[in-house]
């Protein structure tokens, strides 16, 4: 599933260019305006009272910047950051250990927060709140506890699944942004600024075309064009052209709205073994040999954008625009004598 061109998961491969391709300041960061409007108000507010900036989440689709955003908040802030994973916290007392490392006003970035577990989270609460940490070391009659000062900072929480995230750490939150898909004149500007950081020779009908097919997702567009960029350099002048990312796209098989192979196996899948749904989510999971949380994830949320998806208390129905971008035949049940749809 990582493995995907077009996932927005993020890879080891992806690592070092997303690094050299992250913009530093706010003005850098292209698309998400209210996000980054409200955000920057909020960061020069608390500067100008001296404060650390509110407990800030951030969430919505991998791929779409909630990390390179935290950078910035920190850059804007003018503060030191320390980044960990909800994962990488197993226990409380390394997440006491991280807490009183932190510097005054420094932010602490938790990727995927959603997923500390709650001996951590009751370590996070008093200190968000109080800046005050206290837990219990032992057990039985030697058990004391232990109470500590924290210097005030900033928590920034990432997260793919907000709703996983416990009502009593959502709550602490003050500042709750929503990062939504790229509109393709946002993916064309990113895709500028990408090539000429790498020093890639591209045209706007390449532009266009590998925009088109990011799937609204800067991390895929990143990773089309260093693609692309290596079929033009083998098959061409190293120009990419409208005609090279046509072409390198429809090898790499890209469709013109940015489905690969496993999208359209799951579509066909609908269509074609179940006469285009409902149908259950285990049931749709076993018939193309993958995981049903995989798809709920990673595979539906793009599909439903489009209109290709529709979700229903009795399961999964694939919609008249599937089967037009499919080149399908519409069932009768989906249409009137005359053919037109319900």
């Amino acid at each position: 599933m990582t493995d995907r061109l077009v996932s927005g998961t993020s890879t080891d491969t992806d690592e070092p260019i997303d690094s050299s391709l992250r913009p530093r300041r706010m003005a850098d960061f292209v698309g998400q305006s209210k996000v980054k409007e409200n955000l920057s108000i909020a960061i020069q507010a608390a500067k100008m009272r001296g404060e650390p900036l509110d407990h800030v989440i951030i969430y919505g689709p991998p791929g779409l910047g909630k990390t390179t955003l935290a950078h910035i908040i920190a850059q804007e802030l003018e503060v030191s950051i320390k980044v960990t994973s909800g994962p990488a916290i197993e226990r409380a007392g390394e997440m006491a250990a991280i807490l009183t490392s932190i510097s005054e006003g420094d932010v602490l970035f938790i990727d995927e927060v959603h997923r500390l577990s709650r001996p951590v989270e009751e370590v996070l609460y008093p200190a968000m709140e109080d800046y005050f940490l206290s837990w219990v070391v032992g057990k039985g009659l030697g058990a004391r506890n232990i109470n500590l000062r924290v210097n005030p900072f900033t928590l920034i929480g990432a997260t793919t699944r907000f709703a996983l995230v416990s009502p009593p750490l959502r709550d602490r939150f003050g500042s709750v942004f929503r990062m939504d898909y790229y509109d393709s004149q946002d993916m064309g500007q990113i895709l500028h600024r990408s090539s000429r950081i790498l020093d890639i020779s591209i045209e706007q009908g390449g532009v266009d075309s590998i925009a088109t097919r990011s799937r609204g997702t800067p991390r895929v567009a990143n990773r089309l064009l260093k693609r692309i960029r290596d079929y033009a350099q083998v098959m061409g002048d190293g120009r990419i052209t409208g005609q090279a990312a046509h072409e390198a796209l429809e090898k790499l098989e890209v469709d013109s709205l940015g489905l690969d192979e496993i999208d359209h196996r799951l579509l066909d899948s609908i269509i074609s073994k179940f006469s285009g749904g409902p149908v259950g989510l285990d049931t749709l999971a076993a018939s193309i040999g993958e995981d049903a949380d995989t798809i709920m994830d990673i595979y539906e949320p793009y599909l439903l954008q489009l209109g290709f998806l529709d979700r229903t208390p009795r399961g999964r129905l694939a919609t008249h625009l599937a089967y037009s971008h499919l080149g399908k035949e519409l069932p009768r049940k989906m249409s009137d004598p005359q053919g037109n749809l319900f």
